[in-house]
């Protein structure tokens, strides 16, 4: 059994999963991500860097975000009986992690995130916010995800874990683009302005940051749960509504 995935059915669904409404949004976020994964992966991707496009986390967060569209749609369409917890809320908080790490350096600098040309506008906004948004719609109201979340913990730091070695270990030695005050050859800009252990600070805090966004996210679910209960609660009592 993957160590993302669960076997169903043991989901307690806050929306029908097999509802039409559902079933089309879950369609739209599918058909989105796949697009921009094509796009950013093969019709525009440049591969002449070792590493490719696959040097950026904000790549690593569209491919998870375009597999868990994937298995939300097969569990509406009644193609799976995975039911893919760890994965819904891991997906979330990378997620959070791409769109509040991207969008703080760009407010500071562009060129700490840009090496080269930036993504058109309407791109940026999508890798780096709207399939976010879209994605937390599914886990919290849909699928009604983190009611264990500590057990993403671990998958989180593995993930964080393999992304840092992957730069330090093979992209960085194997470019020499982007150029920086201190090293080169890592993806993004200001991680070449630091020396190693400013970069092991950065890289600690990344992952405690997305404990911290585990929490926020949590938080948000269990509002939304006491706001359904509460909602629930209200049309019983008046049923004449």
């Amino acid at each position: 059994m993957p160590i993302l995935a669960r076997k169903g059915p043991d989901v307690v669904w806050p929306l029908d999963p097999h509802a039409r409404p559902v079933l089309m949004f879950r369609w739209a976020v599918f058909l989105l991500a796949g697009f921009f994964a094509l796009r950013q992966l093969v019709f525009t991707a440049d591969y002449s860097d070792a590493g490719g496009p696959f040097r950026f986390l904000t790549i690593w967060g569209l491919l998870l975000t375009f597999f868990c569209a994937s298995r939300m749609l097969a569990l509406s369409e009644r193609r799976s009986s995975l039911t893919w917890p760890r994965l819904v809320m891991l997906t979330a908080v990378v997620n959070g992690l791409v769109v509040f790490l991207y969008w703080r350096l760009w407010f500071q600098d562009p060129a700490l995130v840009n090496a080269r040309e930036p993504l058109p506008l309407w791109v940026s906004l999508y890798v780096h916010g709207l399939g976010a948004a879209l994605q937390w719609v599914d886990a919290l109201v849909i699928y009604g995800a983190f009611r264990r979340p500590l057990q993403v913990i671990a998958p989180l730091f593995i993930l964080v874990g393999t992304y840092v070695a992957w730069i330090e270990f093979f992209v960085a030695p194997m470019n020499e683009f982007p150029v920086g005050r201190v090293t080169e050859g890592l993806p993004y800009p200001f991680l070449n302005h630091m020396e190693l252990p400013e970069r092991l600070v950065f890289y600690a805090q990344t992952a405690a940051m997305g404990l911290a966004f585990l929490a926020v996210l949590s938080i948000a679910a269990y509002g939304v749960r006491r706001w359904r209960q509460s909602s629930a609660a209200n049309s019983a009592d008046n049923p004449e509504r």
